[in-house]
């Protein structure tokens, strides 16, 4: 006799199993696709153009692919999207709308029978936007969004931690090393003071404590008024970290002195310079690359196993072994723990991977330095470009009641080396 129950239950699990396994395919059969550089918006990101015999594939567009080059440039030498824009606009560029309606006769409800100036009418969004795409690297970035689940349609914005990204699907416009220190200004960028001065310093003095960025201030107290920084977290009442005080013109004096070594270093025997920091990452690399090895090894192994316990419980559940709260919340559970394992592989896979890069960190660093020669002051430019954080500790005093301090210069692509 058939056990129609069995068969109600086996009915369903197969129906939904089969819906999923399906969403599955579909999603990987995409994936696959990006994987291969494809690209499927309405336009080409501003600097490329679509590829006539590739569907997907984006070319460098020689034309416009200097407006990307500019940009870039301006941030990383310390300008910020609002100060771009307005040079963008001063210097009568074409914004990306614009290009699209020459082209294409696009945006015409736009720019048809306006005045020229519309032409020039660049936003900060929009800067900010392009300074924050990763297709101007060589990447491409997917899965932003998606449907609620297979059983739904609608579209909604996935968190930043579920987008994937494909690395060198097409030919980049920008170093990722550029990139990457636009992205660490824009990060620590500060507003200018109400005297209309910006610290040279801003965003790159951090509390060795707590992390977080130091302040800026003035004694005015004093005859002869002098600034200092201080741990932000111990002001306003806080009093959540020390103080970590510092003046200005003592740490002015201090890196301005360790900036004249290295880059008279440079300029002096370059080849002695990278020999020496070759050889002082090399034992720490390998150390990092076992380990990670290691743990990518334990992670993929896991996740063999959680396929292995999935395909278990499936069945368990079709025989009736296990019931439907426990089939649900095991599934749940595993499929979550896949994702995390996934996501871990992918970044120790990176890591793995690093190891060049940190090589080609050192050669990008004395490219930086030899911009500069026999400095006398320092500039915003100069530390923006050289320095990715000073971190201050804490003063101790001796019996002798003598003010010690540790400050720690940690360089761009090559960390702290002094």
């Amino acid at each position: 006799m058939w056990n129609y129950k069995r068969i109600i239950l086996y009915g369903k699990y197969s129906n939904e199993w089969y819906a999923r396994d399906i969403s599955r395919k579909v999603t990987k059969a995409f994936r696959t696709r990006h994987e291969n550089g494809a690209h499927y918006g309405a336009y080409a990101p501003l600097g490329y153009q679509k590829d006539p015999e590739q569907t997907g594939h984006l070319l460098v567009d020689d034309g416009t692919k200097w407006i990307v080059e500019k940009i870039f440039a301006l941030a990383i030498h310390g300008a910020g999207a609002a100060r771009i824009t307005h040079i963008l606009a001063a210097e009568q560029i074409p914004t990306p709308g614009w290009l699209n309606f020459q082209r294409y006769g696009t945006f015409a409800h736009i720019y048809e029978g306006q005045p020229e100036s519309r032409r020039y009418e660049w936003t900060i969004s929009q800067v900010r936007k392009i300074l924050r795409d990763e297709t101007y690297i060589g990447h491409s970035v997917h899965n932003k969004q998606g449907t609620v689940s297979f059983k739904s349609k609608k579209r909604v914005n996935r968190p930043k931690d579920e987008w994937w990204t494909v690395e060198d699907t097409h030919e980049a416009i920008i170093s990722k090393a550029d990139f990457d220190q636009v992205q660490e200004n824009i990060a620590s960028r500060r507003r200018q003071r109400k005297n209309g001065t910006t610290q040279i310093f801003a965003g790159l003095v951090k509390c060795a404590d707590c992390g977080w960025t130091m302040g800026y201030c003035e004694n005015k107290q004093n005859k002869v008024p002098y600034g200092y920084y201080h741990c932000v977290k111990n002001g306003q009442g806080l009093s959540q970290c020390s103080m970590h005080y510092v003046r200005y013109d003592v740490l002015y004096s201090f890196v301005l002195s360790r900036l004249q070594y290295w880059i008279n270093a440079v300029h002096q025997d370059e080849q002695a310079i990278i020999e020496r920091l070759s050889k002082s990452t090399m034992t720490e690399q390998a150390a990092t690359s076992k380990r990670a090895a290691q743990e990518k090894r334990r992670a993929e192994k896991r996740l063999t196993e959680l396929d292995n316990l999935l395909a278990k419980i499936y069945e368990d559940r079709l025989n009736e072994k296990i019931t439907e709260r426990n089939f649900s919340m095991l599934s749940q559970k595993y499929q979550q723990e896949q994702g995390e394992l996934e996501t871990r592989i992918e970044a120790l896979t990176a890591q793995l991977a690093s190891t060049k890069e940190q090589e080609d960190g050192i050669n990008r660093w004395i490219d930086l330095i030899k911009q500069f020669s026999s400095p006398t002051e320092l500039t915003a430019e100069m530390l923006n470009t050289l320095i990715e954080k000073v971190v201050v500790h804490e003063a101790t005093k001796d019996a002798d009641g003598k003010r010690t301090q540790e400050i720690e210069i940690f360089y761009r692509f090559v960390g702290k080396i002094d």
